[in-house]
């Protein structure tokens, strides 16, 4: 059985649909690439997963239970960590306040986080609204990380970022991936840099699933036909 497995989902946003049949599955431990042209459905699968959007049919089962009928705040602390698109710190709290806000007993305390990512530390009593885009971005993922998760979805977390802290995000999403056994679900535009860490690859068009399959099978003609400008 999958860590996390998503059948068939269908979602509305009140009477518009916006996913028409989503599958997508993940293994313990595995980096999986949710992606596809801006608008297809990749962070309104998150919400479902993340029962922050009710599905109409289908179903999303995690660690084998059943995620259907669950409020989002009982699909954390099943073991799924968010880190969202925006980052959405608490801008008036302090880097420390951010942390420990939802933290649950584990490895990723405020300081394994703080070894993790050192900046965090050295700026605890700083407000988060006053950190550097990549600072909060790293607190964002340190945030999730502190409720101790065995999947974590990263969505969209270089977006906006100059190109030097780009590079610091993706190297800190290697270093989960070797170094901690989490699974991730990972939505990013940069095929390159998405090639390099995930295992596999899920690829939306208009609210559906349309192909599947290794990283090393994802052609030039399927980026040309499915993520191309």
């Amino acid at each position: 059985m999958s860590l996390l497995e998503v059948s068939n989902v269908t979602a509305f946003y009140g009477p518009s649909q916006a996913l028409f049949g989503v599958d997508l599955t993940i293994e313990e431990g595995e980096v999986v690439a949710l992606m596809g042209r801006n608008g297809m459905g990749k962070t309104t699968t998150i919400a479902t997963i993340c029962r922050m959007l009710t599905t109409k049919d289908g179903n999303i089962t995690f660690a084998g239970q059943s995620l259907d009928n669950l409020p989002s705040h009982k699909v954390a602390r099943l073991g799924i960590g968010l880190v969202p698109e925006g980052r959405r710190c608490f801008a008036g709290l302090t880097v420390e306040e951010n942390l420990i806000a939802a933290a649950r007993p584990g490895y990723w305390t405020f300081e394994t986080v703080g070894e993790f990512f050192p900046r965090l530390k050295e700026r605890r009593d700083q407000s988060a609204g006053s950190l550097s885009g990549g600072e909060q971005q790293m607190l964002a993922i340190g945030r999730a990380l502190m409720t101790n998760p065995t999947l974590l979805i990263l969505d969209e977390a270089t977006e906006g970022l100059a190109p030097v802290v780009r590079q610091e995000i993706w190297s800190a999403i290697a270093r989960l991936k070797e170094q901690s056994g989490l699974a991730i679900l990972v939505v990013d535009k940069s095929l390159k840099e998405l090639s390099s860490i995930a295992d596999r690859a899920v690829i939306l068009e208009k609210g559906q699933s349309v192909w599947q399959g290794a990283m090393t099978d994802l052609t030039s003609e399927l980026t040309d036909k499915y993520l191309g400008v």
